[in-house]
């Protein structure tokens, strides 16, 4: 049974070897032990506050680069459209030049045409002319081969002279 029952000198060093334990503890351990604890909720707590801070800034971030991206996009459909509007107005420009120029081009062939055609006629007109007298020539000789045929001629145009 003596280990169950402890005798009281014992007791009573194992007390005072305990308090003395407890004070050399308290006294030079456990204020470094509470320092470091309470330094450690300090770091992890501002860490937290760190963290919740740097969370805010990339919501904050990541809004500002949506609208961005927004503004980014409506300016590149305004560049996109502006493109069109003036690649249109060139072709549109392009037509209604080459239509006054095709215009141009028939209007000076027109009147190339007309020149040349006056040309030609006033050229016809010469010829047939010139074949006209050849051939009244032609008939006057054989008219006027003879002596009578030249004077009942000219009788004939006296009488026509005198009736004027």
């Amino acid at each position: 049974m003596d280990l169950i029952v402890p005798d009281y000198g014992l007791l009573f060093w194992t007390a005072i070897v305990f308090v003395g334990l407890l004070f050399i503890l308290t006294k030079f351990i456990w204020k470094p032990i509470l320092n470091a604890v309470n330094e450690r909720e300090k770091n992890i707590s501002d860490a937290l506050a760190l963290a919740e801070k740097t969370k805010a800034e990339m919501t904050a971030l990541q809004s500002q680069n949506e609208n961005l991206l927004k503004e980014a996009k409506i300016e590149r459909d305004a560049i996109v459209k502006d493109a069109r509007e003036t690649a249109l107005k060139m072709v549109e420009d392009s037509k209604h030049t080459a239509k006054i120029e095709a215009d141009k081009i028939l209007a000076s062939a027109r009147q190339t045409i007309e020149t040349e055609k006056a040309a030609a006629m006033a050229e016809l007109r010469t010829q047939v002319a010139g074949l006209s007298l050849e051939i009244a020539e032609k008939i006057v000789r054989t008219e006027m081969s003879s002596d009578e045929k030249q004077k009942a001629l000219a009788t004939k145009m006296v009488g026509d002279i005198s009736l004027n």
